[in-house]
């Protein structure tokens, strides 16, 4: 039963091991120039011209050149993807509309071909689910672990179909199970609250702090001065070296570094309860990250106060926007950890602004992986 259940995309898997070589060796001949074209464009219309003339002939490429085109995407800016995607859209029009048909083999197999970019292989599947209606329940159901996340929501999302199927039938234990694994199993936000709410609703413990990874154990220093907003290119001491033991001289009085831990459930850090409440000054906020190998990540801010964002000393995000609208994951840069410890330092402004609703400062913040799956601190559980 289980072979039965799997041979479809197993077959799809060894189809992309067995084509991808040639679907290199075609885009490095008859298309590789117009498409090198198509993902030369640029903003402004800067290599519009060129563009349109290599579109030509790309959209009319046969139908079983489409794993090649669609390959172009994975490296396309966002303009450049429009273009390939609308040669994609052309070409497999055109064959539909006279009777002909599209390499749905090919097309699968870029489709569970998770090396490549999320956008290429959703067009894939787009056009692969309007000649072949039974792919999405052969294949969606088992994307609980894409990295794309349109296959990854959809696939979460029938999880919790049969999961209130159950829970309609009265099957609580096993409503529950399903329940829990698509909350384990979601990266998206608004899924993830959509689920947490539901295991309580049933009586189960959710613990979102650890989900989404934030950290909410923190040593912090302020305030400094940002009258005037001069603090934000001003370079106080912690930007130069964290001396745990150090005294400094702050906007009104010496600071010195202070231990804060927030116990809010989005590991949400307020500012002014740790430091004191003020106006028109800046903070730092410093987390010691034990990696135990070198890898990339992302660093996701939620603020909507002005900040800067340094990993090892490199600036990796900066902001000088004030009382702007906040949100999970609202700045997302990217950086690489290097083996053992690292330092994360953010610097926090806050304007000088009377009114109650600028009174705000405040920020989370966590380490994932590109698609939003923490990355535990190997010397802390924070």
């Amino acid at each position: 039963m289980h072979t039965t259940k799997f041979r479809a995309p197993i077959v799809a898997l060894l189809l992309v091991c067995l084509s991808a070589p040639a679907w290199s060796r075609a885009a490095e001949t008859a298309l590789s120039g117009e498409l090198a074209t198509l993902l030369a464009v640029k903003n402004f219309g800067e290599g519009n011209v060129a563009a349109g003339q290599a579109w030509q002939k790309v959209a009319q490429a046969p139908a079983d050149q489409l794993p090649v085109i669609l390959q172009a995407m994975d490296s396309a800016s966002p303009l450049a993807a429009n273009w390939i995607r609308a040669a994609v859209d052309a070409i497999a029009e055109r064959e539909l509309k006279r009777g002909g048909k599209l390499p749905a083999d090919k097309l699968e197999a870029f489709v569970l071909a998770t090396s490549h970019d999320a956008r290429p292989r959703r067009v894939a599947f787009e056009w692969l689910t309007k000649i072949d209606a039974t792919a999405p329940d052969r294949l969606i159901p088992h994307m609980l672990d894409d990295p794309g996340a349109d296959f990854r929501r959809e696939a979460i999302e029938r999880l919790v179909a049969t999961a209130d199927d159950l829970h309609q039938a009265e099957k609580k234990t096993e409503a529950l199970a399903f329940y829990r694994r698509a909350f384990d199993k979601s990266r998206d936000i608004e899924q993830i609250k959509a689920l947490a709410d539901k295991l309580k609703s049933l009586g189960e413990q959710v613990d979102l702090t650890a989900h989404f990874g934030f950290l909410v154990k923190w040593k912090m220093i302020g305030p400094f001065d940002n009258t005037a907003l001069a603090g934000f290119d001003a370079v106080y001491p912690p930007e130069k070296k964290i001396e745990p033991a150090a005294k400094y001289d702050g906007k009104s009085a010496p600071v010195t570094w202070q231990e804060h831990a927030t116990t809010d459930e989005f590991g949400m850090v307020d500012v002014n309860a740790a430091l004191g409440k003020a106006n028109g000054v800046a903070a730092y906020a410093c987390y010691e990250f034990d990696s135990p190998q070198e890898r990339d990540i992302d660093i996701r801010l939620g603020s909507p106060n002005a900040h800067k964002l340094w990993l090892n000393g490199q600036l990796l995000s900066q902001s000088a926007s004030y009382h702007t609208n906040e949100g999970i994951d609202q700045f997302i840069a990217k950086g690489r950890l290097k083996r053992g410890k690292n330092i994360i330092l953010l610097k926090s402004l806050q304007n000088e602004q009377k009114e109650t609703w600028a009174q705000d400062w405040k920020f989370q913040l966590r380490v994932c992986d590109a698609i939003g799956t923490p990355i535990p601190d190997a010397d802390s559980d924070s």
